[in-house]
């Protein structure tokens, strides 16, 4: 019984961990919207670059958009050698994550379902691993295949962490455009409808 009580309590406390993840961010989402209608600085182009730069900074992220998005080489959980400049003319979805994020797990599918809906358009995941540099990639392989997961897998390291400003929430997601720039990014657990909205805006940015 004591056993059972133990479980129930680690289930409820994953389970506020994913609503707290989702409320912060509603919040700062509602705050970044509030702020476009009131306008707060003139003229709009300034306007955005402010807010852009408020959101990023309340989510703990450097501000990236707009910036060309750093160049790495990782190798994927089957051994294989993937670089960015690999899709150069693409929109490219980087997605910090890890196999004990329970956020995670929840975006897993809708990143599947995005990926299979726009990559006939020219679009790509990248799945970053943030867990231990000891942690086995067959571990990470055989988690992606429960997962069900249709895009490559990287083994992340100290270096790509650092040349994304440091990823201290999961998951944490840039989204690249197609002339290479980042259009987006995100720290947490966002909505469906969001992490579409930003693919949307990557595959828009540099042309076809």
């Amino acid at each position: 019984m004591k056993r059972n009580q133990w479980v129930i309590v680690v289930v409820l406390a994953a389970f506020a961990l994913m609503v707290w993840s989702g409320y912060a961010n509603y919040k700062r989402r509602k705050q970044y919207a509030q702020r476009q209608v009131q306008g707060a600085v003139a003229p709009e182009n300034a306007n955005n670059q402010s807010v852009q730069q408020d959101v990023a900074a309340d989510e703990g992220l450097p501000d990236l958009r707009g910036k060309r998005a750093p160049e790495f080489s990782l190798r994927t959980v089957e051994g294989k050698k993937l670089s960015l400049s690999d899709y150069k003319g693409k929109a490219v979805l980087i997605n910090f994550w890890a196999t004990w994020c329970a956020p995670c797990k929840i975006e897993m599918p809708w990143l599947v379902a995005l990926r299979s809906q726009y990559a006939p358009q020219g679009f790509e995941i990248l799945g970053v691993s943030e867990d231990d540099a000891d942690t086995p990639r067959s571990k990470l392989a055989k988690f992606g295949q429960e997962q069900g997961l249709n895009y490559p897998l990287l083994v992340g390291d100290d270096a790509i962490s650092r040349k994304y400003g440091g990823v201290e929430f999961l998951p944490t997601s840039y989204f690249v455009g197609r002339d290479g720039k980042i259009v987006a990014e995100t720290a947490g657990l966002v909505s469906k409808d969001e992490v579409e909205a930003s693919i949307k805006k990557a595959l828009a940015a540099g042309g076809k």
